[in-house]
């Protein structure tokens, strides 16, 4: 099976390329240097010269904020190069699995969103991504697109590495704690997509590590975690102004992962300790 990785560069796709080395697939990752997704010549080709089996869509526009101003950008990474993907792909008959996200929906009321609710953005970088998968759905057949949430990765920026590096300066931190949601391991994530990759139960899937926490509390168990002393003051959306509105509720229901025997992934809080485990490797490597 030959797989071509988009968003190498990424904490996703970088764990993707990863796990699909480590299962001895033949595959090719392709970060922003190698391949400009928003330009179609070179994604064609690069897909006619690979010819690949499965096409894993990694690369995204995911600066939440700046999307709100930067919209051109935005749309022609997250929609037109969506499109130039597909289009490849569907010319090689290969499978295609997109990447998609929690900002897809309004984040209101408190229960989990189903694979089937009615997308509903509330920002401009989660309209993007339910204009992705529109573009995805009208195009092929033989798709995956897999909702994610709450990412962490050892390669590349994310909340953990964000509070680990504040905590060695600040004794107390204010974070948000009225968004609910599902930290999410890339290295859980990849092992999940190549088991979707693999088998032909095409469709939309939702998938993250078990349980719900607010970013309060997910940031009170990396502390715990990691026996800091960092205090965390629980605050309300509204008392940290940004840009972009975040949807508060982005539980996300898994229903179609256990309907179609996959396995679930580990809960978050298992999934924190091997990640810090990782980091210190690397840490110690470096």
């Amino acid at each position: 099976m030959k797989v071509l990785v988009t968003g190498y560069g990424g904490q996703l796709g970088y764990d993707v390329v990863q796990e699909c080395e480590q299962r001895g697939l033949n595959v090719k990752g392709c970060s922003r240097k190698e391949l400009d997704i928003t330009k179609k010549e070179s994604v064609f080709s690069l897909v006619d010269s690979y010819k690949p089996d499965v096409i894993i869509h990694c690369a995204a526009y995911t600066a939440v904020d700046k999307a709100e101003d930067d919209k051109e950008n935005c749309w022609n990474v997250n929609v037109e190069g969506t499109r130039s993907l597909v289009e490849a792909a569907k010319k090689h008959h290969s499978k295609f699995i997109y990447i998609s996200t929690d900002y897809v929906f309004n984040g209101k009321g408190e229960s989990p969103f189903s694979e089937g609710d009615q997308p509903d953005p509330i920002g401009y970088y989660g309209l993007t991504k339910y204009e992705g998968e529109k573009v995805v759905q009208s195009f092929i057949e033989n798709y995956f697109i897999i909702r994610i949430s709450w990412v962490f990765g050892v390669n590349g920026n994310n909340f953990i590495k964000t509070m680990l590096r504040l905590s060695e300066t600040r004794n107390e931190l204010n974070i948000v704690g009225d968004q609910i949601g599902s930290p999410t391991y890339t290295v859980d994530l990849a092992r999940l997509i190549v088991e979707l990759v693999k088998s032909d139960k095409y469709g939309i899937y939702h998938a993250t590590n078990e349980g719900f926490t607010s970013w309060a509390d997910f940031a009170e168990e990396i502390f715990k975690q990691t026996d800091s002393k960092t205090l965390v003051k629980s605050i309300a959306s509204e008392d940290y102004p940004i840009r972009a509105a975040r949807p508060k509720n982005s539980r996300l229901a898994k229903q179609k992962l256990v309907e179609n025997g996959f396995q679930s992934l580990p809960s978050w809080q298992d999934a924190l300790a091997r990640y810090l485990v990782q980091l210190n490797k690397r840490d110690e490597v470096q």
